[in-house]
């Protein structure tokens, strides 16, 4: 994917946005299977997301405000942003995959919608993407290693929302590292998680200030006391580390797939290419990046 000037971290850039569309396309799967995927993704989210709000409006002691209280969660937010991740991330795969059958440029550009974005709105786009294959690691370890009581939910909806949420999140992040031809992320988008993360902990705090609970327990200082900061660096630091291994999962799936295998890519239509696509080096330093602005 494009990338900006070094020595200007927080610059945007001016090359060529994804010249081989690796946002849209997968070394396993065509582009219409991995919009589906996607796609079904989304609605299995929000499905699981209604169904959710709906039961506790009929069945939770407190009716709806259980479903209001939710979405002071870390595990809430970040499910409602798998959700529109992949609403988004499939309506892109679409565009690519209808459009570039017509397209008439050799190498296929600005046949997706995210092709067609200002860049400030692709740059996010890719942040997004960075989020999308760490937090959802990050809800399910303080789940399942801190949250869980270790007894089993006596209900099957207790297990299968949990299940949905705090399992199956994962796997949806993993998908999103191994099957799409997406580079590692930038390591400048360490920083955003880190900032998303304490924009939470003030949501957390203005939760206890308007709503008299916290989300977690870990985050009460009148029950860990000390322990609090422990807790929020550790969650740091983890979401960092957790990066770290996402970079090296999609670096490894990147130089085993292409380096090693020569499986360069599944593209569609007029961007198809037999042996393997264009280099993104080569597309950039083509005399064509200034008529495909």
């Amino acid at each position: 994917m494009a990338g900006g000037d070094r020595r200007r971290p927080f610059a945007f850039g001016t090359d060529l946005w994804d010249p081989s569309h690796r946002f849209e396309t997968s070394w396993l799967l065509s582009p219409w299977a991995l919009f589906f995927c996607r796609a079904l993704f989304s609605l299995y989210i929000f499905t699981t997301i209604i169904f959710v709000l709906a039961w506790q409006c009929a069945n939770a002691p407190t009716h709806c405000a259980a479903s209001q209280n939710s979405f002071s969660f870390f595990t809430s937010l970040t499910y409602w942003g798998l959700g529109f991740y992949f609403l988004a991330s499939a309506v892109h795969t679409f565009t690519y995959a209808r459009n570039s059958s017509s397209s008439s440029s050799s190498t296929g550009h600005h046949v997706a919608l995210l092709d067609r974005l200002p860049r400030p709105l692709q740059a996010l786009h890719s942040a997004y993407y960075t989020t999308i294959v760490v937090y959802p690691f990050v809800v399910t370890i303080v789940f399942w290693g801190r949250l869980y009581s270790g007894h089993w939910f006596a209900a099957s909806f207790d297990g299968w929302s949990n299940i949905s949420q705090h399992a199956m999140n994962s796997a949806f992040a993993l998908f999103e590292i191994v099957v799409p031809r997406t580079d590692p992320p930038p390591p400048l988008h360490m920083l955003w998680l880190l900032v998303v993360l304490a924009l939470y902990l003030a949501l957390a705090y203005v939760t206890e200030a308007t709503k008299g609970f916290y989300p977690y327990d870990f985050l009460d200082p009148s029950k860990q006391h000390g322990l609090v900061a422990a807790y929020v660096f550790g969650i740091a630091v983890g979401a960092l580390i957790l990066f770290a291994v996402a970079w090296g999962l999609i670096w490894l799936r990147r130089y085993i797939t292409e380096t090693r295998l020569g499986m360069h890519g599944k593209f569609a239509g007029a961007s198809e290419i037999t042996a393997r696509p264009v280099a993104e080096e080569d597309v950039e330093m083509s005399g064509v990046r200034e008529s495909l602005k």
